[in-house]
């Protein structure tokens, strides 16, 4: 089932019987079993590579390795990632790619036999004619990326690589970058005042969560909760966020960092002035969206709001940036690396953040200014990135 509802959506704008089923299912799919035999044991995994819609480019889109990963969470993935690069206006299509299994019980080798069989499965009807391009998802990483790069020996053939080995410096923070400078421009919109000492909770602190939290530190915001798989930490007075990066990075369970302990449900029902779910999808459901005291919430997850939940928050007057807004940092900064890959030219962090910080600041005021009280920002920003989708379709007499 298509994540967005493209029927109820032509209330909003003009979307053509041919564009609704066009963009209803995936343009192109495919599955495959990832086998492998390592040392005394042998790997075998269902893999998936979608691709939703390559109307405005290329499919663009990370790799999941992840004990969850199903055909259709795979799908809804690819789905978001065609409506983020439309909304953000970046000339990439949408696309994704899963393994099931957990890569946390491979050695690292192991893991990367894997990548490159994966690879090896792809390569004549995807990597090589640069259909998809791939980036780190859950459980994959620069390295993994990097891995690729080796067996592809073309730079713009994946992104998310180290800047050592052809990467973009400042791509590993992107992601938690955007979510940052959106949630201080969605802030200031919603209570017309600066960041400055504002609460703010934060569920996930991997990549995304971990890096949002310290641009958002850096802003004057006061972290009062932060919370990982195993469980998460609360302090009214605002956590130090840089002592909690060395805590983790030096391999510490978060939540044995100090302050008071709280449950991933509890986090998301702190009294604070918003909350940004940074984990995985469909944390926030229909049993606990009453529970919400913030009355903005960043997603900086991929669907971390189901449906339901979405329409009880709204009515509940919370505000609601969404995740193809809110985490577009990511394929903003998988752009400049993957256009740089294909001229050879060089760029730095700071013009990294640059771009990220004023694409972000772009696509917000289109999305509030599209909305302008008629709608909620989600549909805003759907109608938005569904409107350039269609109207590409449309140039390439799709129908």
């Amino acid at each position: 089932m298509p994540v967005v509802d493209y029927d109820a959506l032509t209330e909003v704008i003009d979307i053509p019987t041919p564009a609704r089923e066009l963009l209803s299912r995936p343009e192109k799919q495919i599955s495959f079993a990832l086998s492998l035999p390592l040392g005394d044991e042998f790997f075998c995994a269902d893999a998936h590579v979608v691709y939703h819609n390559t109307a405005r480019g290329v499919a663009k889109g990370g790799i999941r390795f992840d004990a969850s990963v199903t055909l259709e969470e795979t799908q809804d993935l690819a789905e978001l990632m065609a409506l983020k690069t439309a909304l953000t206006q970046i000339p990439f299509g949408g696309g994704k790619s899963g393994i099931k299994a957990d890569p946390y019980e491979l050695a690292p080798l192991e893991k990367d036999s894997l990548i490159k069989e994966f690879v090896h499965m792809i390569r004549k009807e995807f990597v090589y004619p640069l259909d998809y391009v791939p980036a780190p998802d859950m459980g994959t990483n620069p390295r993994d990326m990097a891995i690729i790069y080796g067996e592809t020996h073309i730079p713009e053939s994946v992104t998310g690589k180290p800047p050592r080995n052809g990467g973009l410096p400042g791509r590993r923070e992107a992601t938690g970058r955007g979510v940052a400078a959106v949630a201080a421009l969605a802030w200031e919109r919603a209570s017309g005042e600066s960041l400055e000492g504002a609460t703010c909770a934060v569920q996930g602190f991997g990549n995304v969560g971990s890096w949002t939290c310290q641009f958002l530190a850096d802003m004057g915001v006061r972290i009062v909760g932060v919370s990982d798989i195993h469980g998460g930490i609360y302090d009214e007075k605002g956590l130090d966020i840089g002592g909690l990066t060395e805590h983790v990075n030096a391999g510490q369970p978060l939540v044995d960092f100090g302050p008071a302990g709280v449950s991933n449900a509890e986090l998301l029902a702190l009294p604070v002035a918003f909350l940004i779910p940074a984990a995985c999808g469909e944390v926030l459901t229909e049993e606990n969206a009453e529970s919400v005291q913030a009355k903005l919430i960043i997603e900086a997850a991929n669907h971390p709001t189901t449906s339901e939940a979405d329409a009880i928050l709204v009515e509940n007057g919370v505000t609601i940036v969404p995740d193809i807004l809110a985490n577009s940092g990511g394929v903003v900064a998988s752009y400049l690396e993957w256009r740089l890959g294909k001229s050879g030219t060089m760029t730095n962090q700071q013009e990294t953040y640059e771009v990220i910080d004023e694409t972000m600041a772009d696509t917000a005021a289109r999305v509030w200014d599209f909305a302008d009280d008629r709608m909620s920002i989600r549909t805003s920003a759907w109608a938005l990135a569904v409107d350039e989708l269609v109207k590409a379709m449309a140039d390439r007499g799709w129908f």
